[in-house]
């Protein structure tokens, strides 16, 4: 694009909390002129006509009537990571403009995630470093014991690219896997990992040891988990989420492990995030919360940002747009 003026591209902020990676932004500016949404607002009159693609980082910046309004000529948002709940499809869709996310970058670490999530709940291991580093610590208990993976049985609720992956992982440990999908996997890809269907999600729930969620927000499965489906699960089973933290009913959630429905949970989503500070499940000894970090290496937060760039360089262009949602 040399001797041609770069596409002029819309983000939230460079840097803080939320922003764009300060060390990507070489590599950014070698492709866009970024504005950031604070320079937007003060050169609106000038900057509105420029701007032909948001880069969306941490769902920011937020993507709604005012703003499509006001950017006639935009023509792409990239979202990074796999959800999309955060945006409305159809607004996006009435102005025209397109959209694409990271699915695939994302997958192996989510899955990796997962599986350590599995481990560290069933050996107890944020228990154990509390007690290994307490200084009212004196002995080791004999009797303090955890559960172990081989043999056990898994359900993954929702086997697409992330619980897939899951599955080769959860192999390695000679676990017994079953899984629960709006499809099934055709019988090469179950045979590969030893999979087994459960057409209804209910026979999943009554037999696994731990339920690992990786499915989408969506309308069907807004807290898809609640008191019914915990209630179905093994008093001894854990409950694993990679998701999103709306697909499970949290109240719900609580009160079953308060009252010992489940044994544990294992949670990279919450909602809101973070909890706020009094929340039950912060006070809970049987939960694990991370903070959302599912895709959070390097390696993959930069990957992500190379295949947003390479999105918006397809939808300013006229190509097919890698990773397109269809809206």
């Amino acid at each position: 694009m040399e001797g041609q003026e770069l596409p002029y591209v819309l983000v939230d902020c460079i840097g803080g909390k939320h922003g764009v990676y300060e060390d990507h932004v070489e590599f950014l500016e070698k492709h866009f002129r970024l504005i950031t949404m604070k320079e937007y607002l003060e050169n609106k009159k000038f900057l509105s006509e420029k701007i032909r693609a948001v880069y969306m980082w941490y769902h920011k910046p937020v993507i709604n009537k005012e703003l499509l309004q006001s950017l006639p000529n935009l023509k792409i948002v990239a979202s990074s990571g796999v959800g999309i709940d955060h945006l409305d499809l159809n607004l996006l869709s009435s102005y025209g403009v397109k959209l694409s996310n990271t699915p695939f970058v994302v997958s192996t670490d989510s899955a990796d995630l997962g599986v350590a999530l599995m481990l560290a709940s069933s050996r107890r291991l944020v228990e154990g470093h509390q007690m290994a580093v307490s200084p009212d610590t004196e002995y080791f208990p004999a009797d303090w014991l955890g559960a172990e993976l081989s043999g056990a049985t898994l359900g993954i609720v929702g086997m697409g690219t992330i619980g897939y992956k899951v599955a080769e992982r959860a192999k390695a440990f000679e676990m017994k896997i079953l899984y629960h999908n709006r499809n099934q996997r055709n019988k090469e890809e179950e045979s590969a990992v030893g999979a087994i269907y459960c057409k209804k999600i209910d026979d999943l729930l009554h037999q696994s040891d731990f339920v690992l969620l990786s499915v989408n927000l969506t309308p069907q499965t807004h807290k898809l988990i609640g008191k019914r489906e915990l209630e179905l699960m093994k008093p001894t089973a854990t409950l694993i989420n990679i998701s999103r933290g709306l697909v499970v009913d949290q109240d719900a959630l609580v009160e079953a492990l308060q009252n010992k429905v489940i044994k544990a949970a294992a949670l990279d989503v919450t909602y809101p995030e973070p909890l706020p500070r009094d929340h039950p499940l912060l006070k809970l000894k049987n939960v694990i919360i991370t903070p959302h970090i599912g895709s959070a290496t390097k390696k993959t937060r930069r990957l992500m940002m190379e295949n947003m760039v390479e999105s918006i360089q397809a939808g300013l262009t006229g190509l097919p747009i890698p990773n397109e949602v269809s809206l």
